[in-house]
Order: structure tokens, then C-alpha cells, then sequence
């Protein structure tokens, strides 16, 4: 649990097995009325049932990937800013 008392969802989602009532505990605890605890415990079961969620690693890949693109658009957008430049002055110079 973290400082607010609620149970973090990496630890919920983390493993295919997890306490419902723990987690609608947690909630309730947390001062979400007992509806609104069972709605959100139903809801992440229901994700962690279809293991469509994404996970941390799944996150991280993605990241890392977007990261890699982005450099390679920055270096390549350099480049052609340079080379438009030097074109530029050569064809005014």
C-alpha cells in the first residue's frame, strides 16, 4: 500500500492471482462508499482476467522504441536543416 492507503495497481495487476476484498478493503478504507470499491474491484479483475493491460516491461519497450524514433527523427531533420542552409548560402554567396 502507498501513503494514501489504496493498494498500487503494478501490485494488482502484477500476478494473474489477487484478493478482491483486499482490494474493495483498501478502497473502502480509502473512503470510496462500498459501490464505487466493488465497481473498480470488478473492473480490474476484469482486465487481469482478459491480460490485456499493459504492463510496466510492455511500457518500458514501448518507450524505449518511441525514444529511438525520436532521436533518429531529430538527427535527420538536423541534417536536412543543415544541408538546406548550405545550399542556401551557397546559392546567395
Amino acid at each position: 500500500m502507498d501513503d494514501t492507503g489504496i493498494l498500487p495497481i503494478r501490485a494488482i495487476l502484477g500476478s494473474n492471482v489477487f484478493d478482491t476484498h483486499a482490494i474493495a478493503r483498501s478502497l473502502t478504507d480509502a473512503e470510496l462508499t462500498a459501490a464505487q470499491a466493488d465497481a473498480i474491484t470488478a473492473a480490474v479483475r476484469q482486465v487481469a482476467e482478459r491480460g490485456d493491460h499493459v504492463t510496466p516491461d510492455m511500457l518500458d519497450s514501448r518507450l524505449a522504441t518511441l525514444e529511438l524514433r525520436l532521436i533518429k527523427w531529430t538527427i535527420g531533420t538536423g541534417i536536412a536543416v543543415a544541408g538546406i542552409v548550405i545550399a542556401f548560402l551557397r546559392l546567395i554567396g
